[in-house]
């Protein structure tokens, strides 16, 4: 069975970090953290990698927002 595409912000809760930790693990700074969740900036691919280890979950099932 097919993993379910989740949000960014929901795979950190998943992971139960806040942004400020998911920051530090990812040695950004929280408003990056916020700029991914929404959209608002967009992730490089090396940094999504990391946030896919970080949060545990396959790359392909994270639904990345489309940059504003």
């Amino acid at each position: 069975m097919e993993m379910p595409k989740i949000t960014l912000r929901a795979a950190r809760v998943n992971a139960d970090l806040t942004q400020v930790e998911a920051a530090k693990a990812m040695r950004k700074t929280k408003q990056t953290i916020v700029n991914w969740e929404s959209g608002a900036s967009s992730i490089k691919y090396t940094d999504l990698v990391k946030l896919s280890e970080l949060y545990k979950i396959p790359i392909d099932n994270l639904l990345i927002p489309e940059h504003k």
